[in-house]
């Protein structure tokens, strides 16, 4: 039995494209996969860990391999049980919207706390970074009110789903997987087609992840 993490960054639940979409996702996966566990982390219900002095002192003091502080220690153990309920899933569903041409700060907190040295990742002098969460496949559901894939000057926006693939790449993933919602602004029948499409790609895509 596998175990797949829809981690939700959305807040408007029902009026949301990319948890529709998701959803979809979810629902033709479970389908397929009727014995797999699916477990929902809706970041808007979820205390984090807030990541400040004494979590960053811990993550430099880790890093420098010395012995940390018992507060640092303490705050420390707040990150790793946060990474630890993300590493424990097999698969990966993360559905975003844009905010601002960017992410939510929500989905934003979860990845400041989560990509930690000796957790998320490891350095060293020989061979530089390297990703410690892998052989994981994930896919990501991209929603946003304009389009930013067709066109050169949309694209120049795009902070939404090239800052997700390269920190998904910088922490091991490598099997990436994504389905673009846009526009989702606009005339009803335009808007209507690209939700249809978009589900059509999330059922095709559950049905072999």
């Amino acid at each position: 039995m596998s175990e797949l993490l829809h981690i939700q960054a959305s807040p408007r639940k029902s009026r949301s494209s990319s948890l529709a979409v998701a959803q979809e996702f979810v629902a033709a996966y479970r389908a397929a996969n009727p014995g797999d566990k699916i477990e929902i982390w809706d970041l808007w219900n979820t205390a984090l860990p807030e990541f400040d002095g004494a979590a960053i002192d811990a993550k430099y003091t880790i890093m420098h391999g010395e012995t940390p502080s018992e507060k640092e220690t303490e705050a420390w153990n707040e990150v790793r049980q946060v990474f630890e309920r993300f590493a424990s899933a097999d698969k990966y569903l993360i559905s975003v919207p844009m905010w601002n041409f960017g992410i939510p700060y929500r989905l934003k907190h979860l990845i400041d706390v989560i990509t930690q040295p000796g957790l998320a990742f490891r350095f060293s002098p020989g061979s530089g970074y390297e990703g410690l969460v892998k052989n994981k496949p994930v896919v990501v559901v991209y929603a946003r009110g304009g389009e930013y894939s067709s066109a050169e000057q949309g694209r120049r926006f795009d902070f939404q789903k090239p800052y997700i693939e390269t920190l998904l790449g910088f922490i091991g993933f490598a099997d990436i997987e994504s389905i673009v919602v846009e526009p989702t602004l606009g005339p009803p029948d335009k808007v209507g087609a690209v939700h249809d499409a978009a589900k059509d790609a999330a059922r095709a895509l559950a049905a072999k992840f």
